[in-house]
């Protein structure tokens, strides 16, 4: 579990196969091989690491459904170490476990502030709501007038300079998980049948 909020930029040192290597600081402080970690939103498991870099090992499945095939070396990576018990929860609830690629529909200065309106996946777009949460490249943001597949996201200056999202442009792919809460709600809605709610439902659903 992971809370959006990235703790430093990473860089990719090598790709061979299965194995990624990242080059990394702060996420290095307290490591042990199986720490669970998030590379651009993607929760993955580590599995060897230095003092100046990490190995994780990503499946066929991962690469196919997120942006980690297209990485080469030297490209800065968003990172997130799991939450701990205890920590201060600044973002909201991430699994790391990515729905679809999205893509920067456009970018709108706004004085210090920017607009940036996104175009998301099937599988995510279905669980927008304004003022909802959604995970983009590892980024906890909230969501603004969602029409359809695209949404709004304002971004502060801290942010820009924090995360990788500097470095993106128009029509480039960003990893994207709608909140976690919505997809339960949602799917919950969804397989309640007419007639309304009752406690056979509930029970049959887990909830009595």
């Amino acid at each position: 579990m992971f809370t959006g909020i990235i703790e430093e930029i990473g860089a990719v040192s090598r790709r061979s196969g299965s194995d990624l290597t990242i080059l990394a600081q702060t996420v290095l402080e307290g490591m042990r091989e199986g720490d669970s970690i998030a590379i651009d939103g993607t929760c993955l498991t580590v599995i060897a690491f230095t003092a100046e870099s990490f190995v994780v090992q990503v499946s066929p499945e991962t690469y196919k459904r997120t942006t980690l095939a297209r990485l080469k070396p030297g490209d800065a990576v968003n990172l997130e170490r799991a939450l701990t018990a205890g920590a201060r929860m600044g973002g909201h609830f991430v699994q790391g476990h990515v729905d679809g690629v999205g893509r920067v529909h456009s970018i709108v200065p706004q004085g210090e502030f920017a607009l940036w309106r996104f175009q998301a996946p099937s599988e995510a777009a279905r669980y927008l709501v304004s003022k909802g949460s959604i995970t983009i490249d590892g980024i906890s943001l909230t969501v603004v007038d969602p029409i359809g597949d695209t949404f709004d996201v304002a971004i502060i200056p801290a942010t820009l300079q924090k995360t990788t999202l500097a470095n993106k442009r128009p029509g480039d792919s960003v990893n994207m998980e709608a909140d976690m809460l919505a997809k339960h709600i949602y799917q919950f809605m969804k397989n309640m049948s007419p007639g309304g709610l009752t406690i056979d439902k509930l029970k049959r659903h887990g909830f009595a």
